[in-house]
């Protein structure tokens, strides 16, 4: 019905074969909320921006494009849908059940996942047996019920916003790695918290890549891995959405082939594309643009650009 009704140019991509019937409906769920007249107008925006995307990516352009459609309202359902945070729990049969936090911050969540994950990680040895599925929830259990499960360790999330939305100037959204846009209000609420470090970082005003990361922070910087997490946000193979903290720093060009430690020659990759990188066959090159293209065994080639942190812009913005 959405389709018909709402979202006539996705539907034109779905009948041509541009968009599969998941990435349609990943749009047709990012613009329930929205009025007719914005759906619309979302559409129209989206038709040349989801062909060759797949569903997460489709999902975050719909999204992004929906909060910009109706900023007020998008603040409104966050709010809404954060003050609905709730703890359920489901019993299946055999001796398991579930236990589920619905509707998180979703800074929060995000952040309890990277130390829930980091933890798992250091103790998958060669003599551990558990999975690491299992050892995530064991250790998940365990936090909430002695308050163990580790060594205490600060968790972090990156959080891109324009310096103009940070101020209140404008609202547009906002990015968080590994999950999507949020509402301006919301974002503003995330890095107004008491451990918010605040970082500077200058991008092409044209393309919106990032260029250089500022240096002057509330604590000492990791440097050269730091700028490339900043950058890549995510794993940077297409299809992949493993946040960059989780994810390992790898050179594009092994060390031992003539490749050297700088941002030009680093990627994130999560741990199993890393491995998958070092298979015979595979082939992956660096641009100084950050684009990554690699080249499978069957010499089929696909990009990756690091998503830029703002639209391309014509003009430069006013100074202050």
């Amino acid at each position: 019905m959405a389709l018909t009704t709402r979202l006539p140019r996705t539907l034109g991509l779905l009948d041509r074969g541009e968009v599969g019937g998941y990435g349609a409906m990943k749009v047709a769920t990012a613009t329930a909320w929205l009025s007719d007249e914005d759906a619309r107008a979302v559409d129209e925006v989206l038709e040349d921006r989801l062909p060759g995307r797949n569903s997460e990516q489709i999902r975050k352009a719909a999204n992004h494009a929906a909060v910009m459609a109706d900023r007020e309202g998008a603040a409104r359902r966050a709010e809404r849908h954060r003050a609905g945070r709730r703890l359920s729990i489901r019993h299946g049969e055999t001796g398991v059940a579930s236990i589920e936090v619905e509707d998180g911050p979703v800074e929060k969540v995000a952040a309890a996942y990277t130390r829930i994950d980091r933890e798992a990680r250091a103790l998958k040895t060669g003599n551990e047996t558990r999975t690491l599925d299992q050892l995530r929830a064991d250790i998940a259990l365990d936090l909430m019920l002695g308050g163990q499960g580790g060594k205490s360790e600060r968790s972090e999330v990156f959080l891109y916003m324009d310096l103009n939305t940070y101020l209140g100037v404008n609202e547009d959204p906002a990015e968080l790695a590994g999950h999507g846009h949020i509402p301006a209000s919301l974002a503003r609420h995330i890095a107004s918290g008491p451990d918010t470090v605040l970082r500077r970082i200058v991008t092409d005003p044209l393309s919106g890549q990032v260029l250089d990361l500022g240096r002057n922070r509330y604590r000492p910087t990791a440097g050269l891995g730091e700028f490339v997490r900043v950058r890549d946000r995510e794993c940077r193979r297409p299809g992949c959405h493993r946040i960059a903290q989780a994810c390992d720093l790898d050179h594009s060009v092994p060390w031992q082939h003539g490749g050297h430690t700088a941002d030009t020659e680093l990627v994130d990759l999560c741990r199993r594309d890393h491995r998958l990188k070092d298979e015979p066959g595979w082939i992956y090159r660096l641009a100084e643009d950050g684009t990554l293209t690699i080249t499978t065994p069957t010499r089929h080639s696909y990009n990756s650009t690091p998503p830029p942190l703002h639209e391309p812009r014509t003009e430069q913005p006013p100074p202050f």
